[in-house]
C-alpha cells in the first residue's frame, strides 16, 4: 500500500535557518523574473547543494506549472517545505519573497530621486543576468529533458503553439498538450525514471492536510468572487483584490498585470502612473514579480496604513497559490508513480523546455540584447556559468557593473 505522505529522496534534513538563509541569498540576487528563476533554483538546489535530486526537481517544477499561482514561489515553497518541514516551507517564501517586497517599498519612497544613465545602465545589466541564467537552464535542462526524438518533438510542437498565439493562457495550453502528446508517444520503460531508490522519507504533507488546503482556498475564493469590495472595510477590499488575482494567473507574474490593472487602476484605488511606475521597478528587482503587489498595498493603504497595506497584499496574492501545492503534493506523489503519469511528466517536461527557451527570446533576449556590446557581456558570463561553473552572484555583479559602464559611455 502507498503510504499517505509525501516523500521524496532527500541526503539529509536541513535546519530552518539553513534553508531561510539559501532562499534569502536567492532572494537577494534572483533577477531575471520567474523563468530565470528556475535556472537559479536548479543551479543551487540540485547542482551546488544537492538538496534534490534532477527527477525530484522536475517532478515538483511539473506540478508547480499545472497549478495558477506564481510557479517559482511555488517551487521554492515546495523545496522548503520537502526539505525542512512546513516551517522550511515559510522560511522559503520569507527568504525568498521579502527582499524584492522591501525593496519595492523603497522603490516607493525613494522613486522621486532615481534615474540618469546609472541607474538605466544597472536596469540593463540586470536584464543580461536573466538572459545568461536562462540560458543556462535551457542547455542544460534540454540535455536532460529532450534527448531523445520524441520528447524534442513535443518541444518543437509547444515552441511552435507558443510562438504563434498570443493569449495569456498560451503556457497552460503548451502544458495540456504536451501532457497529452507525452501520453501518446512516450510511454516507454526507458524513458521512465526509477523512483523506488528513496535513501529516507520525510513527511510533509498527507491527504487529510491536502484536503483541507483546497478546502480553504475554495472558501476563501468563493468569498473573494462574491464580495462587493465597494461596500466592506479596507483591509477587505485589499485581500478581496489580492486573492482573487493570484488565484486566476496561469503563467507566470507578467500574467498578473492586466488582472491588477483591472482592479486596482480601473476603480482609481491606485494612481495609473503610479502603478506602472512600480511595475518596471518590479522587472528590475530579484526575487519574484508579485512582489510588485506589496507596492500596491503601500499605496491603498494610505499614509497611515502603508505597511500593513504592502503586508497583507503581498500575503493575500501568495497564499491561493500555496494552499494549492499543499493540496496537490500528498497525491502527486502517488499519481507520478503510474506509467501513464510517468509517460505525461515526460511530455510536459519538454514543454517546460520549450517555454523556457520561447521566454529566452521573447522577453528575455529581445529586451536586455540590443547591441553587439550586450551580445558580448551576456555571451562571457554564459561561458562563465557553463565552462567555469561560477556562481550567479558573480555574474550578476559583473553583468550590472558592465551593463552601467555601457550606459556611461554612450
Amino acid at each position: 500500500m502507498e503510504p499517505e505522505s509525501l516523500s521524496l529522496t532527500l541526503p539529509q534534513r536541513s535546519s530552518v535557518t539553513e534553508v531561510f538563509l539559501a532562499f534569502l541569498k536567492l532572494g537577494l540576487t534572483s533577477f531575471g523574473g520567474p523563468v530565470a528563476h528556475i535556472g537559479y533554483f536548479r543551479r543551487e538546489f540540485v547542482e551546488r547543494r544537492r538538496w534534490l535530486s534532477e527527477v525530484t526537481f522536475i517532478d515538483l517544477l511539473g506540478l508547480c506549472q499545472f497549478l495558477p499561482g506564481p510557479a517559482s514561489s511555488q517551487l521554492g515553497f515546495s523545496i522548503g517545505l520537502v526539505r525542512s518541514g512546513w516551517f522550511g516551507a515559510a522560511a522559503a517564501w520569507v527568504g525568498f519573497t521579502f527582499p524584492s517586497v522591501l525593496l519595492m517599498l523603497a522603490f516607493a519612497i525613494l522613486a522621486p530621486d532615481l534615474g540618469g544613465p546609472w541607474g538605466q545602465g544597472l536596469t540593463h545589466g540586470l536584464k543580461l543576468v536573466a538572459v545568461v541564467i536562462v540560458s543556462q537552464a535551457v542547455w542544460d535542462m534540454a540535455r536532460t529533458l529532450c534527448s531523445d526524438h520524441r520528447r524534442a518533438a513535443i518541444a518543437l510542437v509547444a515552441m511552435v503553439i507558443v510562438g504563434v498565439l498570443t493569449t495569456v493562457y498560451a503556457q497552460l495550453l503548451v502544458i495540456t498538450i504536451g501532457a497529452i502528446l507525452g501520453l501518446l508517444i512516450c510511454r516507454d520503460p526507458v524513458l521512465e525514471v526509477v523512483r523506488g531508490n528513496l535513501e529516507l522519507r520525510v513527511t510533509v504533507s498527507t491527504r487529510s492536510v491536502g484536503l483541507l488546503a483546497l478546502t480553504v482556498f475554495g472558501i476563501l475564493f468563493v468569498c473573494a468572487a462574491t464580495l462587493n469590495v465597494g461596500q466592506h472595510a479596507l483591509a477587505a477590499r485589499i485581500f478581496t483584490i489580492f486573492y482573487r488575482s493570484g488565484a486566476l494567473v496561469f503563467g507566470g507574474g507578467h500574467v498578473v498585470l492586466p488582472l491588477l490593472q483591472q482592479r486596482t487602476v480601473a476603480t482609481g484605488w491606485v494612481p495609473a502612473n503610479e502603478f506602472l511606475a512600480g511595475y518596471g521597478a518590479a522587472q528590475m528587482m530579484p526575487g519574484p514579480l508579485f512582489s510588485f503587489a506589496g507596492y500596491l498595498g503601500w499605496i491603498m493603504g494610505g499614509v497611515k496604513g502603508h505597511l500593513g497595506g504592502a503586508l497583507l497584499a503581498t500575503v493575500a496574492i501568495f497564499l491561493p497559490g500555496l494552499l494549492l501545492v499543499v493540496a496537490a503534493l500528498p497525491f502527486w506523489q502517488q499519481l507520478r508513480r503510474r506509467p501513464s503519469i510517468g509517460a505525461m511528466l515526460a511530455g510536459v517536461n519538454a514543454s517546460v523546455v520549450a517555454l523556457l527557451a520561447t521566454a529566452l527570446y521573447s522577453p528575455i533576449w529581445t529586451s536586455a540584447v540590443a547591441t553587439g556590446t550586450d551580445f558580448a557581456i551576456a555571451s562571457v558570463g554564459f561561458v562563465l556559468m557553463i565552462r567555469w561553473r561560477l556562481a550567479p552572484i558573480y555574474i550578476v555583479v559583473g553583468c550590472a557593473c558592465a551593463g552601467m559602464l555601457e550606459s556611461v559611455c554612450r
